[in-house]
């Protein structure tokens, strides 16, 4: 009997919230990081296309088992429509589908914000990560096909137009939640507007819960690489992650004895007691020694671990 394969690299857990640049995918981006770290696993908390830049989440290790709490959280993006053309892709990679003379005016532009604001049905673009029996959205879009994708409800919490600096764009704000594809924002702006439009500039400044403050440019990280001794380098990269935990902020709050961490670890579950307790919670984290221990529910007065962390 073979003995099970040893993970290669660093048992290390943690966030790092890297500055993407633009022309660099997100999957490379964790490749990138993940080789950077020496780490045994990695993940990110929702693409970025490579000419988007900006805040990309990513999970070293353990915290790869909270990456689906960053990825239903909120989003603000920074984005530039430019009018006059309709893209395949909705942004500048795309060849040209349909052009217009016609030019929005400042209030035009502000009058339709309302209407994209709340809960509103969108429809993917043709080049996304959508699955159409069984198949992504972007390999048909590349084959030439033109697929019917179903629309979809998301949230835009929050729609602002920034400036229009010239007659041809416009620069806009937004807080969406999960699902939200900003390409389509642009394309449907353009379409309600008779003008045509696509994105010509995209940055991401906010992942829920991490703030923009937390972002290290790859150029930092990679400035790192010039450390001779490997141990110092590590050391230095090490200090750049977010304890795995925030990413849970959002989640009622249990803090453990040692003995009660033990317990958890072993799969079975604790009490718990005292008058500001939860009384009933789906999903709830716990922490013992400001250590991550446990993602469970809480109901009849215990914790029962779903998710444990070493």
């Amino acid at each position: 009997m073979s003995k099970p394969r040893k993970p290669k690299g660093r048992p290390i857990s943690g966030w790092l919230i890297l500055d993407k640049p633009i022309d660099f995918g997100s999957t490379e981006a964790v490749s990138k990081i993940k080789w950077l770290f020496k780490a045994q696993k990695a993940g990110h908390a929702g693409t970025l296309d490579p000419l988007a830049s900006g805040m990309l989440p990513i999970a070293l290790g353990d915290a790869t088992k909270t990456v689906p709490y960053v990825m239903d959280g909120r989003k603000i993006y920074e984005f530039t429509v430019t009018w006059g053309e309709e893209r395949a892709s909705d942004d500048l990679e795309g060849a040209v589908t349909a052009t217009s003379d016609k030019r929005p005016s400042e209030e035009d532009i502000r009058a339709l914000l309302p209407n994209y604001t709340g809960v509103i049905n969108q429809i993917p673009p043709q080049f996304s990560a959508i699955k159409i029996s069984g198949e992504r959205a972007y390999d048909l879009a590349r084959e030439g096909e033109t697929v019917e994708i179903p629309s979809r409800e998301v949230e835009i919490f929050r729609l602002t137009l920034l400036a229009c600096p010239d007659a041809n764009t416009a620069h806009f704000e937004v807080e969406c939640g999960k699902g939200t594809y900003v390409r389509a924002l642009a394309r449907d702006f353009g379409r309600d507007l008779g003008c045509y439009g696509h994105i010509s500039g995209l940055r991401r400044s906010f992942v829920a819960p991490f703030a923009e403050e937390a972002m290290v440019p790859l150029a930092d990280l990679v400035a790192l690489e010039e450390i001779e001794d490997a141990d110092e380098r590590l050391a230095a990269l090490d200090a750049l992650l977010i304890d795995t935990a925030e990413a849970l902020s959002s989640l009622p709050h249990l803090v453990i004895s040692d003995d009660q961490a033990h317990r958890l670890k072993m799969g079975n579950p604790i009490l718990v007691r005292g008058r500001d307790a939860p009384v009933a919670e789906t999903e709830a984290y716990a922490t013992s020694r400001g250590k991550l221990i446990a993602i469970g529910e809480i109901g009849q007065g215990e914790f029962r671990p779903k998710r444990v962390f070493g």
